[in-house]
């Protein structure tokens, strides 16, 4: 196999969640762009029509099922319909995640329904999409962490806890499921979605954030995207519990 045949996600099906927008829409359409049959999942059924028809237009087989992660028998509805209408998820992609702002502040302002709501979102949502996925053998599994899942970062508890959380999952994955399945996962700086929008347009946050960063920009989402294509591909076939840095070498500092 060539380098650039081991890139090559054809004949797969993957599963992406949060994927309306942003990473999770870059991602989604990264993939399909690589071969892959794409399942973009997320709450918003408006939203998730545009991005279906961006995957069709770049030849891949897709559907819509608007899926909540925290969910339960929503989640259980979206693996039994694409093996249905589609066939075996071979990919899992866990994007889905918040960090609200009634979960921002010192820990003792910080709302705890909005620390419980981040932890349902980003940690056990990513936990059951896998768990539900893996009742059938899966070839790979990224999680979408962040820099909050190596580092510390001030007035964002809930969502550093999550995201710490994410990437010890990914370790615990990886040890049960090898070798059939490999778990992975990345862990994003800041990247220039509508999440990072306010940061951007304030003046001084921005430049804070960006003397934090070495190369003193926020990324692109298909600057993302395209290592989890890496770690879904063959071209990653021997890396597994590993939490690979995309944050423009903020965890380097």
């Amino acid at each position: 196999m060539s380098v650039l045949d081991a890139f090559d996600c054809s004949n797969r099906i993957a599963v992406v969640t949060g994927a309306s927008r942003g990473i999770g829409r870059a991602i989604a359409l990264s993939l399909a762009e690589a071969g892959a049959d794409v399942v973009p999942a997320a709450r918003s059924e408006d939203a998730l029509e545009t991005v279906v028809g961006e995957i069709e237009q770049r030849g891949g087989e897709t559907l819509l099922q608007p899926t909540d992660v925290t969910d339960e028998t929503g989640v259980r509805a979206l693996f039994d319909r694409v093996e249905e209408d589609l066939g075996h998820v071979d990919i899992l992609v866990n994007n889905a995640g918040i960090n609200p702002e009634d979960a921002l502040g010192k820990p003792e302002a910080i709302e705890m329904a909005g620390y419980d709501r981040t932890l349902d979102v980003n940690l056990r949502g990513a936990f059951l999409c896998t768990k539900v996925a893996g009742e059938h053998e899966l070839a790979s599994v990224v999680n979408v962490a962040s820099v909050g899942g190596v580092v510390g970062l001030p007035r964002q508890h809930p969502y550093v806890a999550s995201k710490h959380g994410l990437v010890g999952l990914t370790k615990s994955m990886a040890i049960d499921w090898a070798p059939t399945t490999r778990v992975n996962a990345i862990a994003p700086g800041y990247v220039a979605t509508e999440l990072t929008e306010e940061a951007m347009e304030n003046e001084s946050l921005r430049e804070s954030l960006l003397s934090r960063t070495p190369l003193e920009r926020f990324a692109e989402p298909e600057e993302i995207a395209a290592p989890v294509v890496f770690l879904s591909s063959d071209a990653a076939a021997y890396v597994t519990g590993a939490c690979l840095n995309v944050d423009g070498g903020w965890c380097s500092r």
